[in-house]
């Protein structure tokens, strides 16, 4: 026991000093808002505003109209255009215009739907973040010119367009919120994806960097094959732990300090507000208490057989790639079926991907923030709990069957017909 702590404290103490880890832990969250906010940004800022020239046959289209409709969008101009220029089909492009729509002569508010296809002609292809704008902008116009033809008043044309909206109102927690639950679902699977993905690949790298290097040699002399692939896989799982642990402390500083402090920014105002939402719609302690579970249980789950994989590899990073590639595809099948059990968190779907060991650490942590035990019975979750702890106790001991062997093998290319061979030898 006292050799595996002793390894343990090795793998923790050697990544948590360094630099990455520190730079990891500050950075990660700051760049994943940045990727959320700033792709955003860049597209609102480069998506291409179109200038329409409206060829106005029928005469319905006035320039009053088109003038109030230009007012509510500034950035997509439709610009009424006399019939008779000469050469405007031919050079419109070079009048600093993107396209003309033609409005036919026969076009009126009773034509049928299949007759009312507008052909917008350009000279080069726009993609439908584009057109979008601009067959909205078309289809008010038009609403407004039906409205007029029917003799609506504002005030019936407000009840013609009044919408009915519904709210959830959970009858057994009144402070629930959809929205938020949906966000952290997201969140906590995204989360959970990258750090099973990147220290289950930091397990492998590390293991065929001992072996490679002919450090393992040394160390098995010393300790068990077994014992070192649990130390290592513990440390480095500790390593995931504490950095979950700080970004889940600031979450709360920020909070606390935003909630004792009454002299604000806008900006602060609006982050703590959001995080106060989640705090009031979602039992917090639950889910990171669930989280640190799912992470650990999951984390071993995945890096013993990102372990074996390691120690049946020699240096060339083309065996890993193909051998952990099963494993990898795992982890991103279960990032696949969160989507639609976070579009119904209590489907058969989401219920059995939430308690099959592989996919559980990812679907059940995108289900539990919409409520336990309302919409994660307490069966569910223990039962899911409880084969995780069964499938990670059968992984290591899979893995350290075939990591006893192939970490003293060298200089033959493995394949998993022949490591299950080496799990299931005596």
């Amino acid at each position: 026991m006292n050799k595996i702590l002793l390894i343990i404290r090795r793998e923790f103490l050697t990544r948590v000093r360094k630099r990455t880890f520190i730079i990891g832990t500050i950075l990660f969250p700051l760049l994943y808002l940045g990727l959320i906010f700033g792709t955003g940004y860049i597209a609102d800022k480069t998506k291409e505003n179109l200038n329409i020239a409206m060829i106005d046959k029928s005469g319905l289209f006035g320039e009053d109209l088109i003038r109030s409709v230009n007012t509510t969008d500034t950035l997509n101009k439709i610009k009424l255009v006399p019939a008779g220029i000469k050469g405007f089909y031919e050079n419109f492009d070079s009048l600093g215009y993107d396209g003309y729509v033609v409005i036919p002569e026969n076009f009126n508010w009773k034509t049928g739907t299949d007759s009312n296809r507008i052909l917008v002609n350009t000279k080069k292809s726009f993609g439908i973040g584009a057109i979008d704008p601009v067959e909205k902008k078309l289809n008010l116009l038009w609403t407004k010119i039906k409205h007029d033809s029917l003799g609506l008043t504002s005030a019936k044309d407000s009840i013609l367009n009044s919408s009915l909206s519904l709210k959830l109102n959970n009858e057994k927690n009144k402070n629930a919120d959809t929205r938020i639950a949906t966000v952290i679902g997201y969140a906590c699977g995204f989360l959970m994806y990258f750090i099973l993905l990147l220290y289950g690949s930091q397990v492998m790298m590390g293991v065929t960097e001992e072996k490679t290097s002919r450090i393992a040699e040394v160390v098995v002399s010393s300790v068990k094959p077994f014992q070192l692939m649990v130390g290592k896989i513990i440390g480095i799982g500790m390593v995931a732990l504490t950095q979950f642990l700080i970004w889940i402390a600031c979450i709360f500083l920020i909070y606390n300090i935003g909630k004792s402090s009454g002299n604000m920014g806008g900006a602060a105002t609006g982050v703590v507000g959001e995080i106060q939402n989640v705090f009031t719609s979602v039992h917090v302690l639950t889910v990171v208490g669930c989280f640190i579970f799912y992470l650990l249980a999951g984390f071993f789950f995945y890096s013993s057989l990102y372990a074996a994989i390691g120690s049946a590899i020699n240096e060339d990073m083309r065996e890993a790639q193909s051998l952990s590639f099963p494993i990898t595809m795992l982890i991103i099948f279960s990032i696949a079926l969160m989507t639609p059990a976070i579009g119904n968190p209590t489907s058969s779907l989401a219920v059995w991907a939430s308690i099959i060991p592989f996919s559980s650490p990812i679907v059940m942590m995108a289900r539990i923030p919409f409520g336990v035990p309302n919409t994660v019975p307490w069966w569910q979750l223990g039962l899911s709990m409880a084969l995780l702890v069964a499938g990670f106790m059968f992984t290591t001991w899979f893995a350290a069957r075939i990591y006893r062997t192939g970490i003293l093998m060298y200089g033959k290319k493995p394949s998993w017909k022949e490591m299950i061979k080496w799990a299931f030898r005596k």
